[in-house]
């Protein structure tokens, strides 16, 4: 990296290097089609089921990676959401929502790199914990007053409580706090610029699972 590049805080250029991809994810048909009211609370459904494969593969890969001088920082209990994803899918599908649940291929492949950066790479692991967590603090702010108004889910209650973080008070403070962790991250210009790709790659990944998601909803013409 060139002198300019060091000068730049770590979670400017995670974030600058990222916005074409996550235009691309927010812009997806699906997404369009669900917060648009297009879709019925299926689709939501679905969705959120995908959602639990990566959430699950990116928590358990947390409890080993606490004490890690890379990603141990990042792992904070509060962010934590697998309990409110279940939470939500036993309201949308019922108390046997296990039953025959299945991940696309698209969110198989997602939860098996996650779960892969977890097992071996923690500074990978925090590109996609960068992008789950502080998308869900931002944007999946706007899902949830969508889901609510589309489907009539009570406020802030059972299925949306994935976008519901109890323990965060002042979600700005918090995401400010999360930059700094960002910027102060234990690692050198080439790792960051490879945790900079696998956010790149973290957002393809997800996108993939949009794209799917739309061929099992497509809206008729």
């Amino acid at each position: 990296m060139d002198a300019t590049a060091t000068a730049t805080p770590f979670s400017t250029l995670i974030r600058t290097a990222s916005h074409e991809q996550h235009t691309e994810a927010e812009t997806s048909t699906f997404m369009s089609d669900l917060l648009g009211g297009r879709l019925g609370v299926d689709a939501y459904t679905r969705y959120t089921e995908q959602l639990w494969f990566v959430y699950r593969a990116l928590e358990d890969g947390a409890r080993a990676l606490a004490d890690d001088p890379v990603a141990g920082p990042f792992i904070q209990p509060e962010l934590m959401r697998t309990a409110e994803l279940e939470r939500d899918l036993a309201h949308l599908r019922g108390a046997d929502w296990r039953e025959g649940l299945e991940p696309l291929p698209a969110t198989a492949a997602y939860a098996a790199r996650v779960a892969e950066c977890a097992r071996t790479w923690p500074a990978g692991y925090i590109a996609h914990h960068y992008t789950r967590y502080l998308g869900d603090l931002s944007g999946g702010q706007i899902i949830r007053d969508k889901a609510e108004k589309t489907w009539g889910f009570a406020r802030k209650g059972d299925g949306v409580r994935f976008y519901v973080f109890e323990e965060i008070a002042n979600p700005a403070s918090f995401k400010r706090g999360y930059r700094e962790l960002l910027d102060a991250v234990n690692a050198d210009d080439l790792e960051k610029r490879r945790i900079v790709d696998e956010c790149k790659r973290a957002f393809a990944l997800n996108t993939a699972v949009f794209r799917e998601l739309g061929e099992v909803f497509p809206l008729s013409a």
